[in-house]
């Protein structure tokens, strides 16, 4: 299963693109994997050079389509983490794990020559967990402040002009009245006219305030929800974007990743996909917050345990980690799912790796044949898994008991 491999440096790696008579852009199905794959196939676009983008939901998905024979003078982007087998010659790595692998896009476009779209970088590093403006975005926040691409102004970052319909869907906030949008009209009746368009700096700084104060007053909140809201205020809209706020944004990728990978990549490329995306955001917001609202969850030391009967998990992770956990780690386990999320900084790459190999030793697939040379041992045993930024994603056999996957999440983190 070892997933070590190696990235080209940027010379080799931008000397194999500008040669390359066909680019396969293979991403991680999160949103900081499709802005980095929707910067590079614009970038390739505009040089002329074919391409063609899949999203890989684990890595031995993603493995799987790399090892696929390719002709002579293609190349091979993988976005995400993938086995080492994986790597042939013609295979360029931007891992995204110890870095959001957006800006790992960014350095490769500006190498190529070409500008890369300041709004989209900056939203693929926010889907990734961080801040706009924050560490190695900030010469992009410049860029897009001096076109006047963004602003920043009261409110809160939603995708949508109604904070209402914004704020009842939105993965990026959790309050009393999440994912019903008439609880969320009723919480914010003070704020909110009938007219969303109307609505005015004084407006918009008050429904920032209600939503504060619901989200830091909720009875099952945590003190991480304090400063995880903090991130929601006074967001930086775009007005020149179909949807309203690069926070926005991220979560309609990251939704868009999950749920219809390839509306999520014509998005990222710049297509009008506007109302479907919207669609697939509403649901999985919805699920979300449905799921975490009924869920059960167990305390440990550092891990806190969520379980869920149906619901996107790393949806409800992310959630209760900002939110709900009072561990700095997460683990959420559904039917033959489980999704771990993290507040702190270190990669978790390690941790998600080393609950497969748990999982493969505790029986499940044993029988499966594992002699071909390229097969992996997830794929022997039937344990996938994928790591992002401060995330992890595992797919198993659902006769695999939960305290099987608590186990090894206790002993790993």
């Amino acid at each position: 299963m070892s997933t070590e491999g190696r990235s080209a440096e940027p010379a080799s790696a931008t000397s194999a693109l500008e040669s390359a008579g066909f680019v396969r852009l293979i991403a991680r199905a999160d949103g900081d994997g499709l802005a980095a794959s929707g910067l590079l196939a614009t970038a390739l676009a505009d040089r002329e050079t074919p391409f063609q983008v899949t999203v890989g939901r684990t890595v031995a998905e993603r493995s799987e389509r790399a090892r696929t024979p390719t002709n002579e003078g293609d190349v091979t982007v993988v976005i995400g983490t993938a086995d080492a087998a994986a790597d042939t010659d013609e295979t360029i790595r931007l891992a995204g794990t110890d870095r959001p692998a957006t800006l790992e896009a960014v350095d490769l476009v500006r190498e190529l020559g070409a500008t890369p779209d300041p709004v989209l970088a900056i939203a693929g590093v926010v889907a990734g967990g961080s801040d706009p403006g924050a560490g190695e975005t900030e010469w992009l926040l410049e860029s897009a402040l001096e076109r006047d691409l963004v602003e920043q102004r009261p409110g809160v970052a939603v995708p949508t002009a109604d904070p209402v319909d914004g704020l009842a869907h939105s993965t990026r906030v959790r309050a009393p009245w999440s994912g019903d949008p008439n609880a969320t009209r009723e919480a914010l009746s003070d704020a909110v006219g009938s007219d969303p368009d109307t609505l005015d700096a004084d407006d918009r700084r008050a429904i920032g305030s209600l939503v504060a104060l619901d989200v830091v007053g909720a009875e099952a909140a945590t003190d991480a929800a304090a400063e995880t809201v903090g991130r929601v205020l006074r967001p930086y809209a775009t007005p020149e974007h179909a949807f309203a706020t690069l926070g926005g944004i991220a979560d309609v990728l990251e939704a868009l990743a999950r749920t219809q990978p390839g509306t999520g990549t014509a998005l990222a490329m710049g297509h009008d996909v506007r109302d479907p995306a919207l669609e697939a955001w509403r649901e999985r917001g919805r699920r979300a917050h449905a799921a975490l609202e009924a869920a059960s969850t167990g305390r440990y030391d550092g891990l806190y345990v969520v379980g869920i009967d149906d619901g996107p998990v790393e949806a409800v992770a992310a959630i209760a980690a900002a939110y709900r956990s009072p561990e700095p780690a997460v683990l959420v386990v559904s039917d033959g799912e489980a999704a771990i999320a993290t507040r702190e900084a270190d990669p978790l790459g390690a941790t998600v790796e080393g609950v497969a190999r748990e999982l493969e030793g505790s029986g499940t697939d044993a029988d499966a044949d594992s002699d071909s040379e390229t097969e992996t041992d997830s794929e022997a045993t039937g344990i996938e898994y994928d790591v992002g930024h401060r995330r992890g994603y595992l797919r198993y056999d659902p006769d695999v008991d939960d305290s099987t996957i608590i186990a090894a999440a206790r002993d790993l983190l």
